[in-house]
Order: structure tokens, then C-alpha cells, then sequence
């Protein structure tokens, strides 16, 4: 089994903690991880150990120790996450979708014309289920489904009495 790696780190506990407090959860977690490098900084500690006491994987731990030795703290703190994707629609498409699902006479029985619409419309082809999550998030537009009718519903005008047997009329 190896030895636990003894790691020299530069910035003090008060520094570490000041930037904990700052940063985001995401940030955060690197952050503990050093904090408790820098207190096993003259007897080292192995990542095992430090992965128990953080409550992070190991290798999130080994990746996170190199990273802070090739690049020091302000490696440590930056993240390549881009965020969102762009959405599929833009603003053309966007205000096209908005009059279309806001004209009473528009004749629309579906999302599936609705999708046929705009991709003949803006030449582009979209995801089924792309076009109806967008519409229900940014619209609140939801399909109108007609009510069944009734089997009975033409009888007797729409009244309906129960037979009663002679039985229960005589007692």
C-alpha cells in the first residue's frame, strides 16, 4: 500500500475557511478537501482518509489534489461548466409559437400539427417532445380534450329515473 502523499499548501486555514464561506457548493467541496490537506499537512493523510472525511469520492479527491498542484488555488477554484444549452428556438420562432398558440381560430388539434406548423415554417426540424415541453414551459399551453359523452345522454332528454321494483313502493 502506498504512503499517504504530504502535500505543501500555501494559503493559511483562515484563508481556506474565508474562501469556503464564499463560494459555491460546487466550489465548496474542493475546498473542504483542502482545508483538511492543509491540517494533515506534516503527517500527510491519503486520499482514502480524506475522501471518508469529506464525504467525496477518492478520486474526485486525487483529481482535485493534482489539479491544486499543477495549478494552485485558482485552478482549484475555476470549473469549465458551460451551463445550459441554448435553447432550440429563437426569437423568430419564439413569437411565431406565441401568436400561433394565442389565436383563438388558429385550428390547431395537436402539438403534432403544431410541429408539422413550425418546421414548415421556419424550415428547421424539431423534437416532438422539444416542441411541447418548450410550449408548456414558456406558453402554459395544454391540450383541450373533449369530454366523453354519455351512452344514455339521448334518452329521455337527459333524465334518467330509476326503476323501483313494486316491492319496495308497497312498504
Amino acid at each position: 500500500m502506498a504512503h499517504a502523499k504530504i502535500l505543501v499548501i500555501k494559503e493559511t486555514e483562515k484563508e481556506i475557511k474565508n474562501l469556503l464561506k464564499q463560494s459555491i457548493p460546487f466550489i465548496g467541496q474542493r475546498l473542504r478537501v483542502l482545508l483538511i490537506l492543509k491540517q494533515n499537512e506534516k503527517v500527510g493523510i491519503s486520499k482514502r482518509e480524506v475522501a471518508k472525511l469529506a464525504v467525496v469520492d477518492p478520486n474526485s479527491v486525487q483529481n482535485w489534489r493534482t489539479l491544486y498542484l499543477n495549478s494552485g488555488i485558482e485552478g482549484l477554484m475555476k470549473h469549465q461548466k458551460t451551463g445550459f444549452k441554448p435553447s432550440a428556438f429563437n426569437a423568430i420562432e419564439h413569437n411565431m409559437l406565441e401568436t400561433k398558440l394565442n389565436d383563438p381560430q388558429n385550428g390547431l388539434q395537436g402539438y403534432v400539427e403544431l410541429k408539422d406548423w413550425i418546421e414548415k415554417e421556419s424550415g428547421k426540424t424539431f423534437n416532438y417532445n422539444t416542441l411541447l415541453y418548450y410550449c408548456i414551459r414558456n406558453f402554459k399551453s395544454s391540450v383541450k380534450v373533449a369530454r366523453k359523452s354519455h351512452v344514455q345522454k339521448d334518452e329521455d332528454q337527459g333524465i334518467s329515473f330509476k326503476k323501483t321494483s313494486d316491492e319496495s313502493v308497497k312498504k
